[in-house]
């Protein structure tokens, strides 16, 4: 699997969180749900795989992160709405640091899931467009999709959502390293 090394990469790591050999072949991502077609049989081990590697990243991890779909080159993660993460106590609005940590992260893992299959990524760019505000009290998830990748670069647009699946909050273009 994959968890954020120190130098804001996400890098490949076994299931247990340590650090694979540099030879070693870290497991493609492939899942089924939203996030893409289903990848192999075993996509049910992936995904939990995401899941344990999602917990190892701190901000993700306080934050609440949790990978709901993963696919060749896509990603969703969700988070629960919680009063900490309020940006206005007047409106009980999300503040725009938890969204835009939500979009990069999932990013990321779209990053990660590509079956070209990266080692490690991190942020180059990330232009997020801030919609609207998510309404009070929602939970919010993103969903991420590695739409071009070449021998060093990945691209990816992704949108932020609540429960108006049809009026995202936020959406975001990218682009992430790749490291082979």
């Amino acid at each position: 699997m994959r968890a954020q090394g120190r130098h804001g990469r996400m890098d490949a790591q076994d299931g247990a969180g340590r650090m694979q050999d540099d030879d070693a072949v870290a497991p493609r991502a492939g899942a089924a749900g939203d996030a893409g077609p289903e990848i192999g049989p075993d996509a049910d081990q992936r995904l939990a795989l995401a899941r344990q590697f999602l917990e190892q990243i701190p901000h993700a991890r306080a934050l609440g992160m949790v990978v709901t779909a993963l696919g060749a080159g896509r990603a969703e993660i969700a988070m629960k709405w919680r009063p900490e993460f309020v940006g206005d106590p007047r409106t009980g609005v999300l503040h725009g640091g938890v969204v835009s940590a939500l979009m990069d992260t999932c990013c990321g893992a779209a990053v990660m899931a590509d079956d070209s299959g990266p080692r490690s990524t991190a942020t180059i760019d990330l232009r997020i467009d801030y919609m609207r505000a998510a309404k009070p009290g929602q939970d919010i998830r993103a969903r991420a999709e590695c739409f071009h990748i070449t021998r060093s670069v990945a691209f990816v647009r992704a949108s932020a959502l609540d429960d108006d699946d049809g009026n995202p909050v936020a959406t975001a273009t990218g682009a992430f390293t790749v490291e082979r």
